[in-house]
């Protein structure tokens, strides 16, 4: 199955305008439109935060093209500064598809979806600490901490504890961001830091953790550490509700006219081809076989490239403009790749035409 990982320039334009006041919402994730949902958030415990000063950062589903939606492990993190706390990432639905906004460190907490992750994150707001004099305070109502620490307070709060939707519209959760959540989003914020792309890069090679595999209930829902995924591991308890496999051909509505990315382009395939000459069909057939083979190569030659600079662009924390670029620079080379191969196919076919439809007004002796 193939992702939709495709945000041409105008697509990317509408979207961020289709939102009710998306130019405020958390940047746009690079280049990700899928067609269906991603699955309820499992239930798990938190581990005990390891040091005192890390925050915690709630798990999601991420996607890969390959795998579809995985689990991106809870896990603690050091702040990249004093007084940031982490505004996490959600899905959204917008212009046909799901749309991810990456999460960032920031002073305040932005707009993350109104989903409720847990353990402090519960729609609107961060009720799981705060900082006091260059020091983060933790409230032990809603997070676990040593002993030892006692940079601690207790506030109640009261939640919804069934509420384990894990995206924002189409069916998920009605929420729109507050004028103090629009105005946190434009604050000076930074992306999240080395450690947490680690920490994706680690669970999106971790076969376990797609929901394919795991039907929402990952053996790894959270960590102590980012990136480590046997020490301090903690298990879901069940999922979040119950797991659908999508439909074949849902992650793009069943491929794109116009693709802009090469992952949504499918495999060429030699056509059938009935002469009646046996001989000649052979042939033809055995050259479709070569010219699709060079294709594919260059399809896939073409997709690793772009997904180096996907991964390039996250590590560097792209702006808006810098993705856009990139994406318009994507569809460029992707459509010209297919307008190339479509020229490659029917120059094959017009030299073999001849053959292949001997009843068919061929040239006069």
């Amino acid at each position: 199955m193939r992702t939709a990982v495709a945000i041409r320039s105008l697509l990317f334009c509408i979207v961020l305008m289709g939102f009710s006041a998306a130019a405020t919402f958390a940047q746009i994730g690079i280049g990700i439109s899928v067609g269906f949902g991603p699955p309820a958030l499992p239930v798990y415990e938190q581990p005990i935060c390891p040091v005192d000063g890390y925050l915690w950062t709630p798990g999601y589903w991420d996607y890969s093209d390959d795998g579809g939606y995985f689990w991106v492990p809870g896990t603690w993190v050091e702040p990249p500064e004093v007084g940031f706390l982490w505004t996490p990432g959600y899905w959204g639905w917008g212009d046909g598809g799901f749309f991810f906004h990456t999460g960032y460190w920031g002073p305040h907490i932005g707009f993350y979806g109104g989903i409720n992750y847990g353990f402090g994150y519960f729609g609107h707001g961060y009720e799981g600490g705060r900082w006091d004099g260059g020091h983060f305070f933790y409230n032990t109502e809603v997070n676990r901490v040593d002993v030892n620490v006692h940079n601690t307070y207790v506030s109640h709060v009261s939640v919804d504890v069934n509420n384990h939707v894990s995206y924002n519209g189409h069916g998920g959760v009605d929420a729109r961001p507050s004028a103090e959540e629009q105005r946190y989003d434009g604050e000076r914020h930074v992306g999240p830091i080395a450690a947490q792309t680690q920490h994706v890069q680690e669970a999106r090679s971790n076969p376990q953790l797609r929901a394919s595999v795991n039907q929402g209930r990952p053996s790894i829902a959270a960590t102590s550490r980012p990136g480590d995924f046997k020490g301090g591991v903690v298990a879901a308890r069940e999922a979040g509700g119950t797991y659908h496999a999508p439909e074949r051909g849902a992650a793009n509505g069943g491929g794109h006219p116009n693709p802009a990315h090469a992952s949504e382009i499918d495999a060429h395939k030699p056509s059938p081809v009935n002469s009646g000459d046996a001989n000649r069909d052979q042939k033809y057939q055995q050259q479709q076989q070569k010219l699709a083979d060079k294709q594919n190569q260059e399809h896939q030659k073409l997709q690793q490239q772009q997904e180096r600079e996907h991964q390039q662009a996250q590590q560097k924390n792209y702006n808006d403009q810098q993705k856009q670029q990139m994406e318009q620079r994507h569809q460029q080379q992707t459509q010209q790749l297919e307008e190339k191969h479509t020229t490659e196919q029917q120059h094959l076919q017009q030299r073999q035409a001849p053959a292949s439809h001997p009843a068919g007004g061929g040239r006069p002796h």
